[in-house]
């Protein structure tokens, strides 16, 4: 076989490339998540399994991208004729189905992720509340996506026993509105600050372009990484509607709502925030939609507020924001 219809056969069992190449990730809804080509964990590599693109990956982290083919030669450390000849001794062996077990614990994490949800309460007077007023984050409404949950099982550590801790719950949501996931923030109820373990910040669901949405669908829309970056935007410029995609990896991934005519992306400098902008920027802009950096002083936006105050944090976005949604932005 030619190289195109190697890589198209391979894309036809794109799950068993990744689950065979790339043990260490995991199926989000239709992609492959994993750190990088040589199978890291993490979430920056993301690999589409159905569809007219399947078998597609990029790495929102380093910008790299290609087919699966492309994935082996760099998995493997070969060159193109190594590569060809491995695909080869895999397209030899016998197809299996896709795991029905693994199908099926993603159905239940999104339904854990809804009932957890259902079950924590808006987070107006509690350590939720604290712990973004900590950050310098206030809000005058009480966000929808957010609640809190006193007692949330967890296991601090990967061999720990579980216990539960209180932790800021965010909904995860699709362009209609669904729930597919949740985030959680777990807390230290002494310090208002998040908890010491050496993850307090964990997903439950199916992230992989969605976000925590906050304010309803218009012409324009604020994206960011984390949920106190769109948080302090969102207190600053309280007229635009805004999604806080939760990671680098999940910003190159997202999912800009139908009818959007501006995005804001609020770019991170680093390395991998810049990916992000760039994958983001690229799709965005092949739709129509008309991109536009937010570039903050610091390291980001919550560090700019803590560092300069609100005025200042403000009077510098709104520099940045395109002549029509200025007035908007201020409007609460």
């Amino acid at each position: 076989m030619k190289a195109n219809d190697v890589a198209r056969a391979l894309a036809a069992r794109a799950e068993a490339v990744c689950r065979t190449y790339l043990p260490a990730g995991r199926r989000a809804g239709n992609y492959w998540q994993v750190g990088n080509v040589h199978g890291h964990p993490g979430q920056s590599l993301y690999v589409r399994l159905t569809g007219p693109r399947a078998g597609h990956w990029t790495d929102a982290a380093t910008g790299e991208y290609g087919d699966l083919l492309d994935l082996i030669e760099a998995n493997k450390g070969l060159d193109f004729f190594g590569a060809m000849e491995e695909a080869h001794a895999f397209l030899s062996e016998p197809w299996q189905d896709a795991d029905p077990v693994r199908q099926s614990g993603e159905r239940d994490t999104v339904a854990s992720a809804r009932r957890l949800f259902a079950a924590a309460r808006p987070i107006t007077g509690t350590l939720a509340e604290r712990y973004l007023a900590g950050r310098g984050i206030t809000q005058s409404t009480p966000e929808s996506a957010l609640r809190f949950h006193p007692r949330v099982w967890c296991r601090p550590t990967p061999d720990a026993a579980l216990e539960t801790r209180p932790a800021l719950i965010a909904a995860v949501t699709d362009t209609d509105g669904t729930i597919t996931g949740i985030h959680r923030t777990f807390l230290d109820p002494d310090t208002a600050g998040k908890a010491a373990m050496p993850k307090p910040r964990r997903a439950l669901g199916r992230l992989l372009g969605h976000a925590v949405r906050f304010g309803d669908p218009g012409e324009a829309l604020v994206a960011g990484e984390g949920i106190e970056t769109v948080l302090t935007l969102r207190m600053l410029l309280p007229g635009l509607p805004m999604a806080a995609a939760l990671s680098a990896g999940h910003l190159g991934a997202f999912d800009p709502p139908p009818g959007l005519v501006r995005l804001y992306i609020a770019v991170e400098p680093d390395h991998a925030g810049e990916a992000a902008f760039a994958r983001l920027a690229e799709r965005a802009g092949a739709r129509g939609i008309a991109v536009h950096p937010l570039l903050s002083h610091g390291a980001d936006p919550n560090a700019d507020l803590m560092a300069f105050g609100a005025a200042a944090t403000a009077a510098r976005l709104i520099r940045q924001l395109a002549p029509a949604d200025r007035d908007r932005a201020l409007a609460a």
